[in-house]
């Protein structure tokens, strides 16, 4: 079966703006590209990740917010994700950018578990990593939640990347009024 079967992925990324198109949108990624990364980062990207870039290759989706079952530094129901790391190394948020994959391993402490594929709006405190310690370097990765905020605790979100994107959500769906709440618990 062909990745995102029955899934438009023409509506999933948001209207670009001129820091999405500078910091993170890099062009379609020729195979040569996809190879050259993989080989520097040591591990075979997800078919579904590759196709999902070869749409547009990083920035910020329309959706940007994926439930979890545990509490997180961002929520207590789900966390926030900035923007999608493009396949390339010329943006500063491609995975092997200035702040790619590497950097966020060898120089924020995130573990060496796979590759960083979104930011967070925590600006470098949380991240969402292709968890390669189940499968090896050439399988089929789980996404995570790490969060250096709480001693880089792992929290598991999809068992797969494309499990992962059909599962974001806006982030309004967690958004509450606190009037409202307050309005409610009065006698």
């Amino acid at each position: 079966m062909a990745p995102f079967e029955g899934f438009d992925l023409s509506d999933f990324w948001e209207e670009t703006s001129n820091y999405a198109k500078d910091k993170y949108i890099g062009p379609v990624p020729t195979d040569e590209m996809i190879r050259s990364v993989e080989e520097e980062l040591g591990y075979k990207l997800p078919e579904s990740y590759i196709v999902l870039m070869q749409v547009q290759n990083g920035g910020f989706s329309k959706k940007s917010a994926f439930p979890t079952s545990t509490p997180t530094s961002w929520a207590d129901d789900h966390i926030a994700i900035e923007g999608f790391l493009s396949i390339g190394r010329d943006k500063m948020y491609s995975l092997c950018g200035k702040l790619g994959s590497r950097f966020m391993i060898e120089e924020w402490g995130y573990p060496d578990i796979g590759i960083a594929i979104c930011d967070c709006p925590s600006a470098g405190h949380d991240m969402v990593f292709l968890d390669y310690r189940e499968c090896g370097p050439q399988g089929e990765p789980k996404v995570v939640h790490i969060d250096q905020e709480d001693d880089y605790y792992i929290t598991p979100l999809a068992d797969s990347f494309e499990a992962f994107i059909r599962g974001l959500v806006d982030e309004d769906d967690f958004d509450f009024d606190d009037e409202e709440e307050i309005e409610e618990d009065e006698p």
